[in-house]
């Protein structure tokens, strides 16, 4: 190889286009990480997906707020919409993933329990069987909940 051809194959190869995350292009490799730094704040780790759960006649739905960057991934917050007494109950923890656990406590009014805790194993189709129960229990009713991300 000649020394011409030399400095035309590294000229080639030390030409770098550099993009933000916006798509933008910046001059240096530390510009397009720079802003994406800056850029990061609580949306950028928590992700929301509905679930219904299901028990014969009854049915709960569920938004469920967790964090897509965990496996299992953690339930940070939502709220039991509709379909159980004293709706809406406001969801204070838990997981999804193979199995699913769902912790929530009574927002609304009424004599109903005060807490609830649902769990599951996933199946396929995506969803998750199950027990749930009020007031620390966690098998008193079986359930079927949809994942409807």
């Amino acid at each position: 190889m000649t020394t011409q051809a030399r400095k035309q194959k590294g000229s080639q190869r030390a030409e770098h286009k550099f993009f933000n995350p916006q798509g933008a292009e910046v001059k240096t490799r530390d510009e397009a990480f720079a802003s994406q730094q800056m850029d990061v704040g609580a949306q950028a780790v928590s992700t929301d997906c509905k679930l219904t759960l299901h028990n014969g006649q009854i049915s709960f739905a569920l938004e469920v707020t967790y964090n897509p960057n965990t496996y299992p991934h953690v339930v940070t917050g939502g709220q039991i919409k509709s379909g159980i007494c004293g709706a809406p109950w406001d969801i204070t923890g838990g997981f999804i993933g193979e199995g699913l656990r769902i912790d929530a406590k009574r927002a609304g009014q009424g004599s109903c329990a005060s807490t609830i805790t649902i769990v599951g194993e996933y199946q396929n189709p995506p969803a998750f069987r199950g027990t749930y129960g009020f007031d620390g229990a966690t098998s008193s009713f079986k359930h079927t909940t949809r994942y409807e991300c």
